[in-house]
């Protein structure tokens, strides 16, 4: 309009064109954008995978069976895998299931049911068992670690629940296998049987840590013989990563237990006025990696420390709460304490800010 009204106004013309070229550059960048990349399990169709004859493992139909889940746990000892048609069921019949749980799982446990929670799969592990308020700690090992704990406290059951509190891949070379041991177990029992997301259940870290590797490594290329061609019409390019990768963005970011327990990975938060209530109305569905800031983040990120007040993260990323966050948050949410993981602990578990912060890590300080 300034332009019609005033046509030899130098200033005006300069910030017309300014104006257009910015229009032009937004209408470029608008084609330009694809968005999020289509969904590998979406696109892939299992049935058209064949199971060659050289496979001599237990094969799997359409629903998960505790005989599966002990020939699959007896090939991982004698260092063998399972096919690829056989992760990709497991791994998208999982992600179906927690996709529909809510952020925040809320777990009555009945009296005759014990439940434990286990802290990062790592390499040493460390677990709290509901209603005993007790540790259970192993050797270093990492997988031979989980065959340890269900021997040691019963194998996952009808009366015995468990919850793993996030980082149960990355740091070590068996990370497929407790991947795939956990999410068998919760195919086959998803109401009693729990998974947390951990801040490296995420893509960036799964590439520095090594999980997309082991992926490629195992599980891209198997027993000799090549995909179909209605395989490759279906697969893309490291396929099975990018499914856990799927699978991980739909994991849920806490439990609560009894109402009374708070169990994620990483810690509490920035702001005081966060209640439980803000993590049950959160969309984990609309942001599949955490990001730099915001509750997803913190929930993943945060630990704890002996000073009161907040301080910033030696990690870089999030930040660290001190007693009186965690007391505020614990009776303004009606909690008798917060249990989170993602720390390196001496004996692998830590009571602090009086006992209303539990810390249990798994891996062992070498």
């Amino acid at each position: 309009m300034c332009a019609r009204l005033d046509p030899n106004n130098k200033d005006v013309q300069l910030k017309l064109k300014e104006c257009d070229r910015a229009v032009k550059q937004l209408n470029f960048f608008a084609a330009i954008e694809v968005g999020d990349e289509p969904s590998v399990a979406d696109g892939l169709n299992v049935d058209t995978i064949a199971v060659d004859a050289s496979y001599d493992g237990m094969h799997l139909g359409n629903e998960m069976t505790q005989e599966f889940i002990d020939d699959m746990t007896e090939r991982f000892k004698n260092g063998k895998t399972i096919h690829r048609k056989y992760v990709y069921q497991i791994v998208i019949a999982v992600k179906n299931i927690v996709y529909n749980e809510p952020t925040m799982v809320e777990v009555d446990i009945p009296e005759d049911v014990q439940l434990t929670v286990c802290g990062d799969t790592h390499g040493r592990f460390s677990t709290w068992v509901a209603g005993r308020g007790s540790m259970l700690t192993g050797r270093p090992g990492q997988y031979f670690d989980l065959m340890e704990l269900f021997r040691l406290n019963g194998k996952p059951s009808d009366k015995q629940w468990y919850l793993f509190n996030g980082d149960f891949v990355d740091r070590g070379s068996w990370s497929t296998e407790i991947a795939l041991l956990l999410y068998a177990n919760k195919w086959l029992r998803p109401n009693s049987f729990f998974i947390n997301r951990g801040n490296h259940e995420t893509d960036d870290m799964n590439r520095a840590y090594g999980f997309e590797g082991e992926c490629k490594a195992k599980y891209n290329e198997m027993y000799g013989d090549p995909p179909s061609l209605e395989e490759c019409a279906s697969l893309t390019l490291h396929s099975t990563f990018k499914l856990f990768s799927e699978s991980f963005s739909a994991l849920p970011l806490a439990t609560l237990i009894g109402q009374k327990f708070f169990v994620l990975h990483g810690g509490l938060f920035s702001d005081d006025n966060v209640t439980l209530d803000d993590i049950r109305k959160l969309d984990r569905h609309i942001q599949r990696q955490p990001g730099q800031a915001g509750l997803m983040m913190e929930m993943l990120w945060t630990d704890p420390q002996t000073e009161p007040g907040r301080g910033p993260s030696k990690r870089g990323v999030g930040m660290q709460f001190g007693p009186d966050v965690t007391k505020r948050f614990c009776e303004k949410n009606g909690l008798e304490a917060v249990i989170r993981s993602h720390e390196v602990r001496m004996e692998g578990y830590e009571e602090e800010h009086d006992g209303k912060c539990i810390t249990g890590e798994s891996r062992k300080r070498r």
